[in-house]
């Protein structure tokens, strides 16, 4: 069943056309110079199939919770998934929703040099001027009142956010937002999921930011727990 993202209504983006995919589970919100609906589609298409096809032959993907072992003959987006994983130490199904939207984003780059998804939370973005993502956490008072200013000229970025407050994602933790920035969208997915289990109480937020900073690829990470805040790395909070 589609459910309704009610915090898409506060994407506005003038200089860019928005318009949402919607493959079997996998829900795209898009920005994009042009609408690039069919050619989104079909990248989504290719990318679920060739994820499903790969469960087929290896069921423990989809439900393991653990790193499995890296497979040379895998294709690409399940490489990216299981390199993510073992960094982050999570099963690879962590990071789908992230490498979904940057495989289907890489994609559409053929047709749009500027190119936004949205895939529950998770962010693949390459803009070519300064954009201000808005942090969507729950309850918390910081809900829809902060944004991580992204450099253009530094992207594409990963910019992917786990709950455990919010959404129907599996989560041992309760924050009610764990925001990741990596250059990979699947490694920042599988991170926030590490890092958001960690945290169950406000003491554990200085614990999850020492684990954050020792993770290679991860650029910056924000943590919203109730009325507290933490954050490392290259995040600019507006």
């Amino acid at each position: 069943m589609h459910e309704e993202r009610i915090y898409r209504r506060d994407y506005i983006t003038e200089d860019l056309k928005g318009f949402e995919v919607v493959v079997k589970e996998t829900d795209l919100y898009i920005c994009a110079k042009t609408n690039l609906s069919k050619e989104a589609v079909n990248f989504t298409l290719k990318y679920r199939t060739q994820i499903e096809e790969y469960i087929k032959k290896h069921p423990n993907f989809q439900t393991s919770l653990a790193p499995l072992f890296f497979n040379l003959f895998a294709p690409p987006i399940i490489k990216e998934m299981l390199a993510a994983s073992r960094i982050a130490g999570v099963g690879p199904m962590a990071s789908v929703a992230g490498a979904i939207a940057e495989f289907v984003g890489r994609d559409l780059l053929k047709y749009s040099d500027e190119v936004i998804i949205e895939n529950g939370g998770d962010i693949f973005i390459k803009s070519q001027k300064k954009r201000n993502l808005g942090i969507y956490a729950g309850d918390s008072q910081f809900s829809n009142k902060l944004a991580i200013e992204i450099d253009g000229k530094k992207t594409p970025l990963g910019v992917c956010t786990s709950s455990g407050t919010v959404g129907p994602s599996l989560s041992f933790g309760k924050t009610d937002a764990t925001v990741v920035i990596s250059r990979s969208t699947a490694l920042a997915d599988a991170c926030a999921t590490a890092i958001g289990n960690m945290v169950n109480d406000v003491g554990d937020i200085k614990r999850a930011l020492e684990f954050a900073r020792k993770i290679k690829g991860v650029l910056g990470i924000l943590i919203i727990f109730k009325d507290r805040l933490g954050a490392w790395g290259d995040v600019k909070i507006v």
